[in-house]
């Protein structure tokens, strides 16, 4: 099964996709079907007006989510070309709701800085309330993945040891289109690329993952009950734009497409904050 969240007069709704179709369901958006009992089924069973899937225009999945939780160092080649040593634990920050955007909206570049990176990241989506949670539980408790783009401002992220700063800028995180089930969606690793203008800048695999999804499900819901529509961003791979050589950064009009086989795509356009 695959949902989103789309705006649609002035509102939004939750969708079912159909084939090239979309079923409304009787939800606002993707985080309270999450919350409705047995959503699987009530999900599936749900009918509604259709809309043709190719003209939606997403709101970002979960609009608005409890938690987004992201994991810094989490890809192989990303700690090496970070020139960091393999973590023992998963790495932890936090974005803000108001970060989030649509899979097709414009990535807002804050006036403060010029130094906007890319971060292509398959997103966990949490399907059920868990609180020191087994491997069983925390499989369990995965509604579906998306696709994110935890977007940073690397000069304000480095300026303390903490990163927060550089990940909270409000409407610069892509999240969507869909949340697509485990069973759509399970399996080995999935190709995961992030192109600006074209040009392909990050090319990894999910199999790259140091912690993967169940795990970190698992060690967070040890530190904080997770909720259903909580995020979990899961780390990005090599190919950021801080690490090459010259660094390379995000300009008004660049066109960042993020892309996870068999999950979705984002393409998003870069404006200038302040600029329409």
């Amino acid at each position: 099964m695959q949902l989103a969240t789309i705006r649609i007069d002035e509102t939004t709704r939750a969708v079912r996709r159909d084939g090239d179709d979309a079923v409304e369901l009787p939800a606002p958006d993707v985080g309270a079907v999450l919350a409705h009992p047995d959503w699987r089924t009530w999900a599936a069973e749900a009918d509604g007006p259709t809309h043709a899937a190719a003209t939606l225009d997403f709101a970002p999945l979960i609009p608005q989510p409890d938690k987004v939780i992201c994991v810094g160092l989490n890809y192989r080649n990303h700690i090496v070309e970070t020139g960091r040593e393999v973590p023992d634990h998963p790495t932890l920050f936090a974005k803000f709701r108001s970060t989030l955007i649509g899979a097709n909206d414009e990535i807002v570049l804050p006036r403060v800085s010029s130094d906007v990176d890319w971060e292509a990241e398959l997103a966990v989506i949490i399907g059920g309330r868990i609180r020191h949670a087994d491997e069983a539980t925390a499989t369990a408790a995965i509604a579906g993945y998306s696709v994110l783009n935890d977007v940073s401002v690397r000069d304000f992220q480095y300026r303390t040891l903490q990163w927060l700063q550089g990940k909270m800028f409000e409407h610069t995180t892509p999240l969507g289109p869909w949340l697509v089930t485990p069973d759509e969606s399970s399996g080995p690793g999935r190709a995961i690329t992030c192109d600006v203008n074209g040009e392909r800048m990050q090319d990894a695999d999910t199999s790259d993952l140091v912690f993967d999804p169940v795990t970190l499900v698992a060690y967070i819901s040890s530190i904080i009950t997770l909720e259903p529509g909580d995020v979990i961003a899961t780390g990005t791979p090599g190919g950021v734009g801080a690490a090459r050589t010259p660094p390379r950064f995000l300009t008004g009009g660049d066109v960042v497409v993020t892309t996870i086989e068999g999950i979705g795509e984002c393409r998003n356009v870069c404006r200038p904050e302040g600029e329409r």
